[in-house]
This record gives structure tokens, C-alpha cells and sequence, in this order.
């Protein structure tokens, strides 16, 4: 028996400008934290000064312009009247599969630079101990909310 794969909807081109946004305030912070140890050593150690700032704010230009836009295309999500597909991950792929009678309860969630971006996250929590909480990042809150009634709906309608 064959199991057909299932296609995989690409997460919105708004939460590629959310990565980049988070990642440029953490590589500005770690920048900041350099210059501070860069001042530190070059007393000390005789370290031209802004050499560490420097190596540290190019990773992060490396990092926003090319490591940023792989990780938000390696993920996927598609969701089935049954089950819930996300996958992610880039050496070690992870395709988590909810099937709907499984969650307990569901929250989407925005932030502000998501509510900026039109996107929200999607988070099930099902039952059982481990892997209880699926996150889906970067959806339309239309489309996440049309999930999340989808999914309650088929919970009230589940005896018990």
C-alpha cells in the first residue's frame, strides 16, 4: 500500500520579513555585546579595535540576507479535514502529522511585528506527554482561524 505524499503549502512571504526583523535585532544586539568586548580587548590584548564587532555584525548580514530566506522555505504546512501536516527543518527534517481528534486545545497567536505582517501561529496541543504542542508560524490569521473553527468544530462533534 502507497501512501500519496501530500503537498505542502509554503508559509506567507510576510513572516520571511518577521524572521528578518527578529534576526536583525538579535545580530544587533550580539554586535552591541561585541563592540563592548572588542573596547575591553584592545586595552588588554592590543586587538584593533572593532575586530570582533566587525566578524560578528558580517555574520549577522550573512545570516538575515542568506540563512534567513532557507529557513522560511524549508517549511510547509497542509491541512486535511483530518490531520494537520507541518515540516521544517533543513538537516534534520521534521514532519509532524496532528491528527485532529488528538487536540485538546488550539490558540492563534499574533505579535506585533506579525500583526504588522499579516501572519499569525497556529499552536495545537494535543493529548499525550511528549511532542503536546505543534507550532505553525507564518499563516494568514484568516486561515488560521479558518483551521482553528475547523478543528472545534470537529472536537464538539467527537462523543466522549
Amino acid at each position: 500500500m502507497a501512501i500519496e505524499p501530500i503537498p505542502l503549502d509554503p508559509l506567507e512571504r510576510g513572516y520571511l520579513g518577521v524572521l528578518r526583523i527578529r534576526s536583525v535585532f538579535l545580530w544587533l544586539t550580539l554586535s552591541a555585546i561585541a563592540a563592548a568586548a572588542d573596547a575591553s580587548l584592545h586595552g588588554r590584548a592590543g586587538i584593533p579595535f572593532g575586530y570582533l564587532a566587525g566578524l560578528t555584525f558580517g555574520w549577522g548580514v550573512i545570516t538575515v540576507v542568506f540563512l534567513v530566506p532557507g529557513r522560511w522555505r524549508r517549511w510547509g504546512y497542509a491541512f486535511t479535514d483530518r490531520e494537520l501536516h507541518v515540516a521544517n527543518g533543513w538537516l534534520t527534517r521534521r514532519h509532524t502529522v496532528v491528527p485532529v481528534s488528538r487536540v485538546q486545545h488550539i490558540d492563534v497567536s499574533q505579535g506585533p511585528l506579525e500583526r504588522s505582517a499579516g501572519v499569525a501561529t497556529l499552536s495545537l496541543h494535543t493529548a499525550g506527554t511528549e511532542q503536546n504542542l505543534v507550532v505553525l508560524p507564518g499563516i494568514r490569521r484568516e486561515r488560521a482561524e479558518e483551521i482553528r473553527d475547523v478543528i472545534r468544530s470537529r472536537i464538539s462533534d467527537a462523543p466522549w
